[in-house]
C-alpha cells in the first residue's frame, strides 16, 4: 500500500511540475484571434484620406493609379488582400466606367459597403475636379490672350500623338489577334472619322454580336444572329436621342451617356464628347475641345475628369457640376450594384463576350478621334513634328511621364507660336 500511494504522489509531483514548465497563458497573452473581412486594419478616414493625396498628386494615367492602389494598399499598408484587389480590377475591367475610378469605388466597398463607396470615389475624384474648374475660370477668363493661344498650340498636336500611342497600345491589348474583333475595331473607327460623332448604339451592337457569337444563349443557338442585332439596333439608337430638355439637363443626360461607355481606359471618352459637344451641340469649338483634352493630360487623377472642363466652359460652375456628376453616376453605380455578385457570375462567358466586344468598338472609337483630333491641331510643320515627336518619346521611353511631354510642349508652344503669328 505504501508503494501504490507513493507512485501516486510521484505521478502528482511530475504531473505538476510538467505543467509548471509549460508557459502560463492568460487574456492578455493569447495570440489574437484572425480578424474577420468586416473587421478591417484601417479607418474609413484613414482610406479617404489616403485617396486624396492619390486624387491630388496621381499623374500617368490610369494603368499607373491603379498600380499604385496596389503598391500602397495591398504590399506596402496591407490593408487590403490581393484577392481584393483582383476582384475589383477585374470588375472595373468588365464593367463601364474609367478604370481608375471605379477600382477605388471597389476598393472602398470592399470593408465599408456604400459609405466606403461613396465617400472614397469623392475622395478620389473631388482633387482633380476642383483643379479643372480653376483651369476652366481661368481658360473663360484668360482665354483670348496670346501666351494662352500659344500653350495650346504646342499641347494639342502632343495630345493627338499621346492619344495616338494610347490607342495602339489598347489595340494590341484588348483586341489582339481575333478576327471579329478586328471587324468591330475597324467599322467602330471608321464610322467615327466619318461621322465624327458618338456612336453609342455602335457599342451595344458589337457587345451583342461577340456576345451571340461566342456564347450565344440556349434558346438562340440555332437562329441567325444577324436577326437578332437587327432588333437591338434601332431601340438602342433611339436611346440616344435627346431633344427639347433645358441645357442643364441636356448636360446630365449627355454626360450620363458618355460615362456608360467608357471602358478601360478614360480616353474612351474622347470620341463620345467630340460628337456631342463640338458636332452636335455645338458647345465648344472645336479649339476649346482640344484644349479640354489637353487639361485631361496635365492634371492629376482619373483623365475623365475633363467633363468639369467642360461643363463650366459650356455653364459655369452649375454646368461642371452636372457634367461631372453625370459622368461618374454610371462608373458608381456599375461598381456598387454588381459588387455583391460578381464572385458568381463576373467569369460567365455570355459577359465576358459581350464586354469584349464592346472593349473593341471603345479602342475603334478612340482610335478615330485621333484622325478627327489631328485634323484640328496639326496643320503646319511644327505641329507635326510635335505630335511626331511625342509619339517616338513615348514608343521609345515608355517610363516618360505623360505630363512632361504636356510641359514641354508646352514651352515649345510658346516659342515657336509668337513667331508664326506675329
Amino acid at each position: 500500500m505504501r508503494t501504490m500511494r507513493t507512485a501516486r504522489a510521484l505521478h502528482r509531483h511530475d504531473g505538476q511540475a510538467s505543467m509548471n514548465r509549460l508557459p502560463k497563458i492568460d487574456a492578455c497573452d493569447a495570440p489574437p484571434a484572425p480578424a474577420p473581412h468586416d473587421r478591417p486594419a484601417y479607418t474609413l478616414a484613414q482610406m479617404i484620406g489616403y485617396f486624396v493625396r492619390l486624387g491630388t498628386f496621381g499623374f500617368g494615367g490610369p494603368v499607373a493609379l491603379v498600380g499604385y492602389m496596389r503598391r500602397d494598399l495591398v504590399d506596402t499598408r496591407q490593408w487590403l488582400a490581393e484577392a481584393d484587389y483582383k476582384e475589383g480590377l477585374a470588375l472595373a475591367q468588365l464593367a463601364p466606367g474609367p478604370l481608375a475610378a471605379q477600382l477605388a469605388i471597389y476598393l472602398g466597398y470592399v470593408h465599408y459597403r456604400i459609405l466606403g463607396a461613396t465617400l472614397v470615389g469623392l475622395a478620389f475624384v473631388l482633387p482633380s475636379f476642383l483643379m479643372v474648374v480653376a483651369l476652366g475660370w481661368a481658360y473663360a477668363t484668360f482665354g483670348g490672350i496670346a501666351w494662352m493661344h500659344a500653350v495650346f498650340y504646342g499641347v494639342g498636336a502632343a495630345v493627338v500623338g499621346i492619344i495616338a500611342v494610347s490607342a495602339r497600345k489598347l489595340a494590341a491589348k484588348c483586341v489582339g489577334r481575333d478576327v471579329l474583333l478586328w471587324a468591330i475595331y475597324l467599322i467602330t473607327a471608321a464610322v467615327t472619322v466619318v461621322t465624327e460623332s458618338e456612336a453609342a448604339w455602335l457599342f451595344v451592337a458589337a457587345g451583342v454580336v461577340v456576345w451571340l457569337r461566342r456564347a450565344p444563349p440556349r434558346w438562340l443557338r440555332d437562329r441567325s444572329a444577324g436577326i437578332v442585332s437587327a432588333a437591338v439596333l434601332p431601340g438602342a439608337a433611339g436611346a440616344t436621342a435627346m431633344v427639347g430638355w433645358p441645357l442643364l439637363m441636356q448636360l446630365g443626360a449627355f454626360f450620363a451617356k458618355a460615362g456608360a461607355f467608357v471602358f478601360g481606359s478614360g480616353l474612351a471618352i474622347v470620341p463620345f464628347l467630340y460628337g456631342g459637344v463640338v458636332t452636335d451641340h455645338h458647345w465648344l469649338s472645336e479649339r476649346q475641345f482640344v484644349d479640354a483634352v489637353a487639361v485631361a493630360m496635365i492634371t492629376p487623377g482619373p483623365v475623365v475628369i475633363t467633363v468639369g472642363f467642360i461643363g463650366y466652359l459650356v455653364a459655369g460652375l452649375p454646368g461642371a457640376c452636372v457634367a461631372a456628376a453625370a459622368t461618374f453616376l454610371p462608373c458608381y453605380l456599375f461598381t456598387i450594384l454588381p459588387a455583391p455578385y460578381f464572385k458568381k457570375y463576373g467569369k460567365l462567358p455570355s459577359i465576358l463576350a459581350f464586354v469584349d466586344g464592346v472593349t473593341a468598338a471603345a479602342v475603334g472609337a478612340i482610335t478615330g478621334a485621333v484622325i478627327v483630333l489631328a485634323r484640328r491641331s496639326i496643320y503646319d510643320v511644327p505641329t507635326v513634328l510635335l505630335a511626331l515627336a511625342t509619339v517616338a518619346l513615348l514608343v521609345g521611353f515608355r517610363k516618360l511621364p505623360e505630363p512632361a511631354i504636356v510641359a514641354g510642349a508646352a514651352v515649345v508652344g510658346l516659342v515657336v507660336y509668337p513667331l508664326l503669328h506675329p
